[in-house]
C-alpha cells in the first residue's frame, strides 16, 4: 500500500478526469471484459481456450499497476505489501481452476485502489492549487518603462507593476499606490485589505480596483505560496503516531498472513484432508485478512485535514501535530502581538484645560521630534483626527520623564502622569487617571507650567476577533490561559475583558516554561499561541507550539508546529477542530477495521464465505474508510 507514490499520470488526477487515470481505465475495461467474459461463458458460448485467454487479458490489464508496486516493494523495499497477499490470491485461484473469482478479485481491487490513490492525489493536490494563483507574467518597471517578462524572472528589488483585477506575482512591498487587496490565497480572510505605500503584499493575492507599485521582496520560487506548497508537502511525509504504529504492525503482520494461509492449505494435505477445499479456504483468507482498510484508516483522513486547514490559513506541519490539536484541553496565549495587536493606540482623551483637538494638536506637535511608540499613537491619532500639527522649537527630552517644547510661541510639556504631579503642574482628575491606569492604559499628560491642559490615556489594543476566539474555545470546552511580561493590572484588565480564565503576569521567557509546566501538570495537554520568536522557549514546551500571523515571515512559520497565516484568533479554534475531527474519524476507520477483520478472518478459515464475497467485503471496506476519512476535508465543518 504505497499510496503516497502511485499518483501516476498526475495531470490526469489534477484535471479531474478519473476515467483517464491509468490505474483506473485498466480497472475499467478490464471490468468490462470479465463481465463480457462471464456472460458469454454462462451462455455456453465460448470456446475454452478463448475464455481462459479472455479471463487472462482481464487479469493481466487490471493487475498491471498494482502487481507491478506489490513486486517494487518486495524486490527494492524488501517488504511484503498487501498487494502480494492479493498475488497469491489471485494464483491461488488460477491454480484451482477459479479464472472468473480471479478476474473479480484482480478488477476489483484495481478499481479500489486507483479510486484510493485517485482521492488521495487529488486532496493532496488541493494545496499545490494555491501556486496556480500565482500568474505566470507581471508587468516590470524598468527605465520608466512596462516591460512585460515572465513571473519567474522577477527579482528581490525589482519593481512590478499590478493593475486593478490581476494577482500578485511574488511578495513584495507597496511603493506606489493604494487599493484594497483579497489576501483569501495566503491568510484564509474573504475580506479584502487596505493597501498602500509601506504596506507588505503577498504572491496569490488579488489586486482590487487600484493600480500598484510593489517592490519584490522575494523571488517567484521563494514567494509566500511556493513556502506554504513546500512545508504542507513536507507535513505530508511526517506521519501521525497512529499511523506510523499501524505501519509497523503491517510489516510483520502481512508475511504473518501469507505464512498463515499456507499451513492452512499445508497442513490439511498433510494429515489427508481435502486439498482443493482447504486451498480454496487459504485464498479466502489472503483477500479477508489483507488489511487494506486498517492501513488507509488515518493517512487519507490526515492528508484531508491538512488540506483543509491550508486552505483556511492555517499550517499544520505533519500528521502528529494535527493529531496533537485534537488533544489539547489548553490555550495558552501570549498577549502582546497575540492577544493584542502589539502596537499603542490613543485609548481615551480627557480634557482639561483646553479641548480634545487642542490637547491632541499640540501633544502631536512635541512627538513628533520622539521616535518613542507613545509618540508614534498620539501622532496617528491626530491623523485619523485630522488635526493639523504645527511645528516644535526649543525641543528638549527629559530622559524617563518626557518631552518639552515651544509650540507657537507657548511652552508645553508632555510626559507621565507622575511627571506633571512632580513638577507641581495642576492635574486634575487624578482619581480618573489612576482608574485609566489600573484598566491597562498608560497615561500621559499634557500641560504648560501653569495648567494641564488634558490626559491621554494609551493602550495596546485587543484585536477585534480575539473575544469570539476564546468564546469559542470555552464552548468547546477548552480552557484559556494568558502569559505575559507585562504588569498584573495590565494583564487583569485584558484577561477580564476577554474572559480568559488563567493569567500569569510580571513573566520572563523562562517564567512563560514553567507556566506552561504547571498548565500541563493541571490539565495535561496544552497548546501555547505566539508570535513564534520571542516566545519560542514556551511554543518549544507545549504540546504544539501556534505561531501567529505568519505569512512572509520565515522564522515565525519555523518556530511553531503550527502557523496561522493571518493575525485572526479565531483560526485557533478551527485548528483545534480539525485537529479533534481527523483523530475521531481515524478512531472511527480503525475500529470500523478491526471489526472487519475479526469478522472476515474466522468465516474465511471456516469456509463460510467464497472468495468472490471475501473480495467484494474487503473492497468495500476499504473504500468505506477512504470515504469517511475524507470528509474530514468538507467544507463547512471547520466552524
Amino acid at each position: 500500500m504505497g499510496c503516497t507514490d502511485c499518483a501516476h499520470d498526475h495531470e490526469a488526477i489534477f484535471a479531474g478526469r478519473w476515467y483517464s487515470y491509468p490505474p483506473l481505465r485498466n480497472a475499467l475495461v478490464a471490468g468490462v471484459i470479465a463481465a463480457i467474459t462471464f456472460a458469454l461463458a454462462r451462455a455456453d458460448l465460448l470456446p475454452d481456450v478463448v475464455e481462459t485467454v479472455a479471463w487472462s487479458v482481464a487479469i493481466v490489464l487490471g493487475g498491471y499497476y498494482w502487481v507491478r508496486e506489490g513486486f517494487e516493494e518486495l524486490i527494492f523495499e524488501r517488504e511484503i505489501s498487501i498487494d502480494v497477499l492479493m498475488v497469491a490470491a489471485t494464483v491461488g485461484s488460477i491454480i484451482l481452476g477459479m479464472w472468473d473469482e480471479a478476474a473479480a478479485l484482480v478488477v476489483l481491487y484495481a478499481a479500489a485502489e486507483g479510486l484510493e490513490h485517485y482521492t488521495y492525489a487529488r486532496t493532496r493536490r488541493s494545496i499545490d492549487a494555491l501556486l496556480d494563483l500565482a500568474p505566470r507574467q507581471a508587468t516590470l518597471l524598468a527605465d520608466g518603462q512596462q516591460v512585460t517578462v515572465a513571473a519567474d524572472e522577477l527579482q528581490t528589488g525589482d519593481v512590478f507593476l499590478v493593475k486593478p483585477g490581476e494577482a500578485l506575482a511574488t511578495d513584495g512591498t507597496v511603493t506606489e499606490g493604494r487599493s484594497y487587496v483579497n489576501e483569501a490565497a495566503v491568510t484564509g480572510e474573504p475580506m479584502p485589505v487596505s493597501k498602500g505605500p509601506g504596506d507588505d503584499v503577498f504572491a496569490g493575492t488579488l489586486n482590487g480596483d487600484g493600480a500598484l507599485q510593489i517592490e519584490a521582496t522575494a523571488s517567484f520560487e521563494d514567494n509566500t505560496l511556493a513556502r506554504i506548497i513546500h512545508l504542507v508537502e513536507e507535513a505530508h511525509e511526517r506521519k501521525a503516531e497512529r499511523q506510523l504504529f499501524i505501519e509497523r504492525f503491517g510489516r510483520w503482520y502481512t508475511p504473518a498472513v501469507l505464512i498463515a494461509a499456507a499451513l492452512l492449505a499445508a497442513i490439511p494435505a498433510a494429515l489427508g484432508g481435502d486439498v482443493a477445499a482447504w486451498a480454496t479456504r487459504a485464498v479466502v483468507l489472503l483477500v479477508a485478512a489483507a488489511p487494506c482498510a486498517l492501513i488507509m484508516s488515518t493517512p487519507v483522513g490526515i492528508a484531508a485535514g491538512i488540506g483543509r486547514a491550508g486552505k483556511t490559513g492555517i499550517l499544520v506541519k505533519g500528521g502528529a501535530h494535527l493529531e496533537d490539536l485534537g488533544r489539547v484541553r489548553v490555550v495558552a496565549f501570549d498577549k502582546t502581538g497575540t492577544l493584542t495587536e502589539g502596537r499603542p493606540f490613543v485609548n481615551a482623551v480627557v480634557p482639561l484645560a483646553a479641548d480634545e483637538a487642542e490637547t491632541i494638536r499640540v501633544a502631536a506637535s512635541l512627538e513628533q521630534m520622539s521616535e518613542h511608540p507613545l509618540a508614534t499613537a498620539i501622532l496617528a491619532h491626530a491623523v485619523e483626527l485630522g488635526t493639523p500639527v504645527p511645528q516644535v522649537t526649543d525641543f528638549e527630552a527629559l530622559p524617563g520623564a518626557g518631552v518639552r517644547g515651544v509650540v507657537e510661541g507657548r511652552e508645553y510639556f508632555i510626559g507621565s502622569h507622575a511627571l506633571c504631579l512632580e513638577l507641581g503642574f495642576d492635574v486634575r482628575h487624578e482619581e480618573r487617571a489612576l482608574e485609566f491606569q489600573q484598566q491597562g492604559n498608560t497615561v500621559v499628560c499634557v500641560s504648560t507650567r501653569e495648567e494641564t491642559l488634558g490626559l491621554i490615556a494609551i493602550s495596546d489594543r485587543i484585536r477585534p476577533r480575539a473575544r469570539q476566539a476564546i468564546d469559542e474555545l470555552h464552548a468547546m470546552g477548552i480552557e484559556t490561559a494568558m502569559l505575559t511580561g507585562d504588569n498584573e493590572a495590565t494583564a487583569a484588565g485584558i484577561a477580564a475583558e476577554l474572559g480568559i480564565v488563567h493569567t500569569w503576569a510580571d513573566l520572563t521567557p523562562e517564567d512563560k516554561t514553567d507556566a506552561v509546566r504547571e498548565l500541563v501538570e493541571r490539565h495535561g495537554a496544552v497548546a501555547v499561541v505566539g508570535d513564534g520568536i520571542n516566545d519560542a522557549p514556551a511554543l518549544a514546551e507545549a504540546l504544539v507550539g501556534i505561531a501567529m500571523g505568519a505569512a512572509g515571515t520565515d522564522a515565525a512559520i519555523e518556530a511553531a508546529d503550527t502557523a496561522l497565516m493571518a493575525d485572526d484568533l479565531t483560526k485557533v479554534p478551527t485548528a483545534l477542530r480539525i485537529g479533534r475531527r481527523t483523530t475521531s474519524i481515524g478512531t472511527q476507520n480503525i475500529v470500523f477495521s478491526l471489526i472487519v477483520l475479526a469478522v472476515m478472518i474466522p468465516a474465511a478459515v471456516g469456509g463460510y464465505i467464497s472468495v468472490a464475497v471475501a473480495v467484494l467485503l474487503h473492497e468495500a471496506s476499504e473504500l468505506l474508510a477512504v470515504a469517511n476519512g475524507l470528509r474530514v476535508g468538507m467544507r463547512g465543518r471547520d466552524r
